[in-house]
């Protein structure tokens, strides 16, 4: 839950011209560095997982095999 102070924050910026015309802004000039001509770059994809979680030093967890032969969704 947030407080009534955070609240009538939050209404207050929603009121805001500019600060929704600042928003328009970044929505209309937002870019996605996976996508090159309107399909999904997969080398660009694997790049960026890769160094994502190289900067989050995202540890992968070990391998280990399902048991389970009987899988019903």
């Amino acid at each position: 839950m947030i407080s009534e102070l955070e609240k009538d924050e939050l209404l207050r910026l929603a009121k805001s011209l500019s600060m929704r015309e600042d928003m328009k802004y970044i929505s209309a000039h937002r870019h996605n560095p996976v996508v090159v001509d309107g399909k999904v770059d997969m080398d660009r994809l694997v790049t960026f997982l890769t160094e994502f979680n190289e900067f989050i030093n995202h540890e992968p967890k070990p391998f280990k095999p399902i048991i389970d032969m009987d899988m019903r969704l």
